[in-house]
């Protein structure tokens, strides 16, 4: 892109933490500064704009409006980067999936629940066209600003397909397994540098599931520490059940 990106930052179904982390980053943002210019981002400014060529997408897709909203964004941008487990893969808001739709409603709004549309969570790939994804819950901000400053020089970038694993053993952190925990890092793809089990927890799977996931080397771990398979799906459901649901379409 030639001069200064117009950049907007949209909402969907979120809590908003991927936005908060980007109004975090401290002097991380410097690097970028010099190259955009954030004309809508509700977490730290109340302006707003029509025009913009990057729009960076936190939260999925669960009503109609969500629907028709991705779809003129999509229009209006000459790049989308979905960041974010929400709007990536679908995230804690694919768990809907695992009951009937009028159950929720019924469950969530009761008698009010008329005034409350919704539908089968979508990532956003799933409804529009995205150019970058960053995956995350919340987003990696190294990996971020890796991601935005390929997307304003047009060079592509790729999710690594490694297990988490494969960061933890380079920053030599000892095994939540050895420590007595299950973990969903030999499942769940890289390019967190290990951020949760560097700090002392596990990981979530929040960044989706490997291509290929080594189902034996899972298997023989599962085994070797007496942990029921339920548990582990269970524990991947939380993030990856819009995945889950795509892959039996």
């Amino acid at each position: 892109m030639s001069g200064k990106a117009r950049v907007a930052f949209f909402d969907f179904a979120c809590c908003e933490g991927c936005q908060l982390q980007v109004a975090n980053m401290g002097e991380m943002l410097v690097d970028v500064m010099d190259l955009i210019d954030v004309v809508e981002f509700r977490e730290v400014m109340s302006e707003k704009s029509d025009d913009f060529d990057v729009a960076i997408i936190e939260g999925s897709i669960t009503t109609p409006h969500a629907v028709e909203r991705i779809k003129e964004i999509r229009e209006a941008a000459s790049v989308v980067i979905a960041y974010g487990s929400c709007a990536a893969i679908g995230g804690v808001n694919g768990m809907k999936h695992n009951f009937d739709l009028e159950d929720i409603r019924d469950y969530v709004y009761g008698d009010s629940k008329r005034f409350f549309d919704t539908i089968p969570t979508m990532a956003v790939h799933q409804v529009v066209k995205v150019d970058y994804v960053v995956p995350g819950c919340p987003v990696y901000l190294p990996e971020f600003i890796q991601v935005l400053k390929c997307a304003l020089t047009g060079l592509p970038y790729r999710v690594p397909d490694d297990a988490v694993c494969v960061e933890c053993k380079l920053n030599e952190n000892v095994c939540m397994y050895e420590r007595g925990v299950t973990c969903m890092g030999p499942v769940t793809r890289a390019g967190c540098n290990s951020w949760c089990v560097n700090n002392g927890n596990i990981c979530y799977g929040c960044r989706g599931m490997v291509t290929n996931p080594a189902e034996n080397g899972q298997t023989d771990i599962l085994e070797k520490y007496n942990i029921p398979l339920d548990l582990v799906q269970n524990k991947m459901n939380m993030y990856n059940k819009v995945r889950e649901v795509e892959e039996t379409k």
